[in-house]
């Protein structure tokens, strides 16, 4: 009998198998072509990379000076060089420490790691984002010396490009002796012998084990870590820092255990003006406008300099004892004539007006209330503070009593806790969220009932910004501080174009809003922020007296102060319209002062502006609303109609809101949670 031939193959099974087989090859060739293109890069970088003496002497940051609106120095800041330190003269466990908590495998790659970019990419695709990068020695120094810090795959590509470049040009001594002699370690200290000196007062040829850790500690954030920001987070940056050299192996742990950072001692710091806090805040922006690194550069800001004088010194007498403080002023375009945040910068360079997050407590009610505008609500409208449940939650006033019947704009100038959930639970919570989010709350909102009454935290410079769109006749408002750089010898880099904001609200709604924060101001528990002319504004207090807010505006700027301590703790007495609302006037006081008191616009008839909802929001310019502008029966414009600044009388029955009642009967803080 004939052997059977064998079944002949499936053609799917050859074609699979032939398409597998070139897909392989289609890879192969492409790695290799890429390996030739990245072998070709490298040298053609090697042969451009400058000699060592040359990198050595090479500048390693620029000077900058910024200055106030009216031209005014208010802040020069530069390089500090300290004596470049040959390797041999480093410390070992200077080297060491750098290499432990920057590059595990410094000796072993060659510019690049694969098995760090590889567990970088792990660890940032579990997190949903990146936190953490995977740039070695190397490649920061390509960085720091021939490129920007833009966030770019391009310059990512490049950066890589270069380190491969220096790998091959270089010794692993010879980078790491430029790295710690280019390196930037905060407060303007460049190399590890500027580091030493400006925070030990000795050279760092002489470092010990602790205070190697802590400048090893700052490379990662030097504002962040720097000792004369926060000793305490330096020390524990710097315990950190130790206890990986010891599981890398580079220090035994009997000598880990000998580092002595309690006793550790830093060097005095010379003293800095509060002014600081906006120059940080500016200078961070100044990479995103120009990428000019080398020449010396100056920053033209809008700061105002007797008012942040001004500022300052109304927090420094207002502030509790033990708390801290911040101030935000914006003029009406965004622009900031004030910034401060802190009391003092030298002690803490932590900017809280601008990255604090809190609680606003009743300050939040702006939104409530802009929400209930829009639905329809107006401020003579009649409301009840009476007992309220939503979902098993009852908010209560601070005495546990109700006051009944009133007015729209009674309940808001009494700061009415039941009331204002009342509305946002009419108007809609997302919808409280969404009109925050409009007004460019950036922060997580929360949806439940709370949310009314202040339970989501916010930044001061946020919340200025919306009070400050009530102001500006509800169109945005965005926060900026440089209007111009340009070099040394005056080649203009950046100037700032004028902005094209959105309308945020209707020019009515923005209206009745001022009415009813003009109220609050004067009859209601901002009376403590009156300057002697209009004003308008809102208190805040958060749970256990923890926070305390004033935000409020006149026709030409709007203010935002903030009080509380940084560790959340309760502050006693502190109430937004105690100590935040006499900050508010000492420096509107100053800051508006010397200038013809103005009106606010508290009535705009919304039957003359025909606008469709999404119209309010997003269709018109802020010429195009002609805001507060009213014609006759013949088309002609008449003068603006406001509000009398004396509130309208309530109803027979509603009960007498003077200040015995708002005294006794209410305080302004959210129910306890």
């Amino acid at each position: 009998m004939a052997p059977r031939s064998p079944p002949p193959r499936s053609t799917a099974r050859r074609s699979g198998g032939g398409w597998f087989a070139t897909l392989l090859k289609l890879a192969a060739i492409t790695l290799v072509i890429g390996l030739i293109g990245l072998g070709v890069a490298v040298g053609i970088a090697m042969a451009s990379l400058p000699g060592f003496d040359e990198l050595m002497r090479s500048p390693n940051g620029q000077s900058v000076e910024v200055r106030a609106a009216d031209n005014s120095v208010l802040v020069t800041l530069g390089p500090s060089y300290g004596e470049w330190l040959p390797f041999a003269r480093i410390p070992h466990t200077m080297t060491a420490a750098m290499i432990a908590v920057e590059d595990r495998r410094f000796y072993s790659h060659p510019g690049v790691d694969p098995i760090g970019i590889a567990r970088s990419m792990a660890v940032n695709l579990k997190a949903g984002h990146g936190v953490q990068g995977a740039s070695t020695i190397t490649q920061q120094l390509a960085r720091n010396i021939f490129l920007t810090s833009s966030k770019t795959y391009s310059r990512k590509l490049r950066e890589m490009v270069l380190a491969l470049a220096i790998e091959r040009k270089f010794t692993k001594e010879a980078i790491l002796e430029l790295y710690l002699n280019r390196v930037y370690f905060g407060g303007g200290a460049y190399g590890i012998d500027a580091a030493s000196r400006k925070f030990f007062g000795h050279s760092a040829a002489t470092l010990s084990l602790p205070e190697a850790a802590i400048i090893a500690g700052l490379v990662k954030a030097p504002s962040r870590y720097a000792p004369s920001a926060d000793p305490l987070m330096a020390k524990a940056r710097a315990a950190t820092v130790i206890r990986t050299m010891t599981e890398s192996g580079a220090i035994p742990p009997a000598e880990a255990a000998e580092a002595n950072l309690d006793g550790l001692r830093f060097a005095a710091q010379e003293r800095a003006s509060g002014v600081r806090y906006f120059t940080d805040w500016v200078l961070g922006q100044v990479e995103n406008l120009t990428d000019e690194t080398v020449q010396p550069l100056q920053v033209t800001t809008t700061l105002i300099p007797a008012g942040q004088r001004a500022a300052e010194a109304a927090l420094a007498a207002e502030t509790p004892a033990g708390a801290q403080g911040g101030l935000v002023a914006l003029a009406h375009d965004g622009a900031v004539r004030a910034m401060v945040g802190g009391r003092d910068y030298v002690a803490s360079n932590y900017n809280r007006a601008v990255a604090a997050r809190r609680q606003p407590g009743s300050s939040w009610k702006l939104f409530d209330y802009l929400a209930a505008i829009e639905s329809g609500v107006n401020p003579d409208d009649r409301v009840v503070d009476q007992p309220v449940t939503i979902d098993g939650w009852s908010p209560r006033n601070s005495n546990g009593r109700f006051a009944g019947a009133m007015t729209v704009r009674q309940a808001f100038a009494g700061s009415v806790n039941t009331v204002a959930v009342q509305l946002a639970a009419t108007a809609g919570f997302d919808t409280v969220a969404e009109v925050a989010r409009r007004f460019g709350i950036t922060t997580p909102i929360s949806r439940l009932p709370a949310m009314a009454l202040g339970s989501s935290d916010v930044t001061l410079l946020e919340m200025t910004s919306a009070y400050a769109a009530v102001a500006n006749n509800g169109v945005e408002v965005r926060p900026y501080g440089i209007t111009r750089i340009t070099t040394a010898a005056g080649t203009v880099l950046y100037a700032r174009e004028a902005a094209s904001p959105r309308v945020l609200v209707a020019p009515y709604v923005a209206a009745k809003m001022t009415d009813l924060l003009k109220a609050a101001v004067e009859t209601g528990t901002a009376r403590a922020a009156q300057i002697g002319r209009p004003l308008a504004g809102k208190t805040g207090t958060t749970s256990s007296n923890k926070d305390g807010w004033f935000l409020g505006f006149t026709a030409e700027l709007t203010t935002g102060v903030w009080m509380g301590r940084d560790d959340a703790r309760a502050i006693p007495g502190l109430q937004g319209g105690r100590a935040p609302a006499r900050a508010f006037a000492a420096y509107m006081a100053r800051a508006v002062g010397g200038t013809p008191p103005a009106p606010l616009t508290t009535d705009v008839p919304s039957t003359d502006l025909g606008l469709e909802p999404d119209d309010q929001v997003y269709g018109l310019t802020p010429d195009s609303a002609a805001p507060g502008v009213e014609t006759d029966a013949n088309g002609n414009p008449v003068e603006r109609r406001t509000r009398p600044d004396t509130l309208a009388p309530p109803a027979a029955d509603a009960p007498r809101l003077d200040d015995k009642w708002l005294d006794g009967a209410l305080k302004d803080e959210p129910p306890a949670r």
